[in-house]
């Protein structure tokens, strides 16, 4: 797993594809954890992605760097209830704070990817599984 946070914490913003019945919707984030050897991401609970996540949890996430090699990693999005991946995630981003907190009511909403693949991919050439 560290290939893939590796890569992405490198990539600096990378994407998510999200299913919104059967338009695809793809948004820009940046939050990325590495915990108990799962790659976590976070989005609000009282946003749109996080509804489309819970209706269609199949998710591809893509990121590129400068050098032109780009990483597709899909899978199954599965949230964690534990409230510690919430907590490290504000620790690491302090700045999402003011948007997560008590006095807001907004939740982060920590997941997973499983039955993930993952497959960096040059700019001219084959990509090579990393998982």
């Amino acid at each position: 797993m560290s290939k893939v946070y590796d890569f992405l914490n490198e990539a600096g913003v990378f994407y998510l594809a999200t299913a919104d019945g059967a338009q695809p919707k793809v948004r820009p984030l940046g939050l990325v954890l590495e915990l108990d050897g799962k790659v976590m991401f976070g989005v609000g609970d009282f946003k749109d992605v996080y509804k489309q996540l819970q209706a269609d949890p199949l998710v591809e996430i893509v990121a590129a760097k400068p050098d032109g090699n780009w990483l597709r990693y899909t899978g199954k999005a599965v949230f964690e209830t534990d409230p510690k991946y919430s907590e490290a995630a504000l620790e690491a981003s302090p700045n999402l704070k003011s948007v997560y907190n008590e006095e807001t009511g907004n939740k982060l909403a920590m997941f997973h990817l499983e039955d993930a693949e993952a497959v960096v991919i040059p700019v001219m050439g084959k990509g090579e599984s990393i998982l």
